[in-house]
């Protein structure tokens, strides 16, 4: 069920799931957007490239009904969030969204990441391990955990899933190119790298996305990579200890994740969405749960 409307500093109205509300708090100056609701162990949500907590929004409900307390954030520089100027790196994101859950609910928590959110969650396992009780990652590369970089020239079914990593850094050029054109842009995106596009929110991201200063922020984790990456690879000194799943569309990362990830996870579950592309949560929420549920609560 969907019962109220949410209205972000763009205007764009994103229903809510039944049973959530929506919060703003401020961690180190920011306010930070979230929608909540359930009651039991707290799980954090964080979203990817181009989208909000709404992307989350199938997922929520059946997180809660199984006893999970469930935070959907919007990180800093995307949705209803603040748009900081600098700060993208995912060590200061992850450190800012664990002061966020740190307000909520005191003591551990699991963190379930896509995309751009997958980036952050490593972070957040890495540098806040008392914290981060499990961890679900979900259809992405971590920048700085690659074995061999992408090259520049590749053929065209493979650049198709990379041109974006040196686009989006690119100083200017995407907010020239985006402006205006928001929806065609997010459009061909989710024409390309989803199995099911029409099961995405395309007008919500198109409307919370439609200003300079917002395609600016979501350019910005990219424009963060020389840091992230640094970061990422002494992160990978250690491994991560809690439990880790990972999960790729058939049609996406597929099973480059766990591969990815198994140097650097000591206790890793891994597992392909069917008949999925890219954005997951909302082409195949129901694949996620019935791989989620079963691990959070082993």
């Amino acid at each position: 069920m969907i019962s109220a409307s949410v209205f972000g500093k763009t205007g764009y109205a994103q229903s809510l799931p039944a049973g959530f509300h929506e919060e703003v708090r401020t961690v180190n100056g920011l306010k930070l957007h979230y929608v909540e609701g359930g009651e039991g162990a707290p799980v954090l949500l964080i979203p990817g490239w181009l989208q909000t907590w709404y992307a989350w929004r199938t997922i929520m409900p059946v997180l809660a009904q199984n006893g999970h307390r469930v935070i959907a954030v919007d990180p800093p520089g995307m949705g209803s969030s603040d748009r900081p100027w600098d700060g993208y790196d995912t060590g200061t994101v992850g450190t800012e969204l664990d002061g966020l859950m740190q307000q909520i609910s005191p003591g551990p928590y699991t963190v379930m990441g896509h995309d751009i959110g997958m980036w952050i969650g490593y972070a957040m396992a890495a540098d806040h391990p008392r914290s981060v009780s499990r961890l679900v990652l979900v259809e992405a590369i971590i920048p700085g955990l690659l074995k061999k970089e992408p090259e520049v020239f590749m053929p065209q079914a493979q650049s198709a899933f990379f041109w974006q990593f040196m686009f989006n850094q690119q100083p200017d050029l995407p907010e020239m190119l985006i402006k205006d054109r928001e929806q065609p842009f997010m459009a061909y995106l989710f024409k390309h790298w989803a199995v099911h596009p029409e099961r995405i929110a395309l007008d919500v991201y198109a409307e919370a996305y439609r200003t300079t200063d917002s395609i600016s922020a979501q350019m910005a984790y990219y424009r963060a990579f020389p840091q992230t990456i640094s970061e990422n690879q002494s992160r990978a000194q250690h491994r991560l200890m809690m439990p880790v799943l990972v999960l790729g569309g058939d049609h996406g990362v597929a099973d480059f994740p766990r591969e990815m990830l198994a140097p650097v996870v000591s206790h890793l579950s891994a597992g392909i969405l069917k008949d999925c592309g890219h954005f997951a949560p909302e082409e195949c929420p129901e694949d996620i749960e019935r791989q989620v549920i079963p691990f959070l609560r082993n």
